[in-house]
């Protein structure tokens, strides 16, 4: 149930401070699994579903997909979900300066047996090859907005009867003592729990309270993330271009039929620039502003120009020391916040809440303390190599590709040209991307805690 304010039901064996979309995810995951929830969010429902909150989209990999197919919470977003099937990688982008780059093509036909037709390097798939029924291909995941994303889990959370939200509410202080965790609430209520879980991003300032430190590193790059719309459809392709200023991505939306009938074709931009340009940036008007970003992305869409409001967010990666203390553990962005690149993010944060709450399932189920660390090793064990390995990854990815160099570069087009014609090692790093690689957690299978 949602609450504005506190109620009688101030104690839950769980304590999620962060309703973003991991905190709800976890929140949700955990309540269905039996466990007395309570969700303190910083910002009302209202302003988290607003238009002008952050403008963010995410990739929603395959395998996170199943984690909110399993919790309830998918058929509310299915018909937002735009299908990635191919994802198109490229050193430079085919069009920058009229010069042709390294690239590499991913297509979710690879993963079959059967090989798809192979697709020239400077050209747009036209048609998306049908699979036979016995022979599915999932896609790749799936591009949807923020916004919509915490519409559905808010609606999912309405239903679940272990579970209270409370927003509004800001924690002030923490508490983990001995015999239970203690948040304190800016109107001085007191929450109890055996465990308080922090999914308040980045900055976490749980993280702060609970004496763990990060470390935190930065690119010299800023993000700017708007919606845009051309003139040509995307076919549900994924375009990364690595630039010298930082990557720049295109990811396919679903397409936007207007009150005339008309439909328009959408896609979601991550442009990772220099921090020094992105004020001008921001300030141009909308042809202008589509003009710059043709010049970095090509002419493959048409006419391209953005759609609603812009934002900026500084890039850092931030790496915190530890997952768990007694009654205490990080998750998502709190734990490891990476580079946008590859749109690993939320995919991360989702498989620390499949891998949390089937260790908190399984503990409450045979009676166990939620806050006692032989559980709560679990889940850091589960998680911080596969959170490590692929924020190191992303990082040194970033650091590679964020230069102009010639020698290197085109030490890095060999190195494309190679992996595309290495099939084996193509097909483990789009099951990486799929988040399907590795001990899989059961909601990450699609099956239920």
């Amino acid at each position: 149930m949602t609450h504005g304010g506190i109620t009688d039901n101030d104690e839950a064996e769980l304590i999620v401070v962060g309703g973003g979309l991991v905190g709800l995810t976890l929140a949700i995951a955990c309540a269905e699994g039996g466990i007395r929830t309570i969700v303190v969010e910083a910002e009302s429902a209202e302003a988290l579903t607003g238009r002008g909150y952050d403008g963010r989209s995410a990739a929603v990999a395959y395998g996170s997909q199943q984690v909110l197919t399993a919790i309830g919470a998918w058929d509310r977003l299915a018909p937002d979900a735009q299908p990635i099937v191919d994802i198109r990688v490229t050193d430079g982008g085919w069009h920058i300066k009229g010069e042709s780059h390294g690239h590499v093509h991913y297509s979710h036909l690879d993963l079959l047996d059967r090989k798809p037709t192979p697709l020239p390097p400077d050209t747009e798939p036209t048609t998306i090859i049908a699979c036979e029924p016995d022979q599915p291909a999932a896609p790749f995941g799936y591009i949807i907005e923020n916004r919509l994303t915490r519409i559905a889990l808010l609606e999912r959370v309405k239903t679940c009867a272990n579970l209270t939200h409370l927003a509004p509410h800001v924690v002030t202080a923490l508490d983990l003592a001995s015999d239970a965790a203690r948040v304190t609430l800016e109107d001085g209520s007191v929450l109890t729990a055996q465990l308080v879980v922090a999914a308040d991003g980045k900055q976490s300032a749980l993280r702060r309270m609970a004496g763990i430190a990060a470390r935190e590193f930065g690119y010299s790059q800023t993000a700017i993330v708007c919606t845009v719309t051309h003139e040509q459809p995307h076919h549900g392709v994924a375009h990364e271009h690595f630039l010298p200023a930082g990557p720049f991505a295109m990811l396919p939306m679903t397409d936007e039929t207007r009150a005339d009938g008309t439909v328009r074709h959408r896609s979601s931009i991550v442009w990772s620039e220099d921090p020094r340009l992105v004020p001008m940036l921001l300030k141009l008007d909308d042809d202008a502003f589509g003009k710059e970003i043709e010049r970095r992305f090509g002419s493959s869409l048409g006419r391209v120009r953005p759609l609603g409001p812009r934002f900026s967010y500084p890039l850092t990666m931030v790496l915190a020391d530890t997952y768990v203390r007694p009654r205490f553990a990080l998750t998502g962005d709190a734990a490891h916040g990476i580079h946008p690149i590859a749109g690993q993010g939320f995919n991360l944060g989702v498989r620390d809440v499949a891998a949390l709450a089937e260790v908190l399932v399984d503990a409450a189920r045979a009676g166990l303390d939620l806050g006692a660390m032989e559980v709560l090793d679990r889940y850091a064990r589960w998680r911080r190599f596969d959170n490590l390995m692929l924020s190191t990854f992303m990082d040194g990815l970033t650091r590679l590709f964020s230069n102009d160099f010639a020698p290197l570069r085109m030490a890095r087009d060999l190195g494309f040209a190679i992996f595309n014609r290495t099939m084996p090692l193509k097909r483990i790093a789009m099951r990486h991307a799929m988040g399907i690689v590795g001990k899989l957690p059961r909601l990450v299978q699609g099956r239920p805690l």
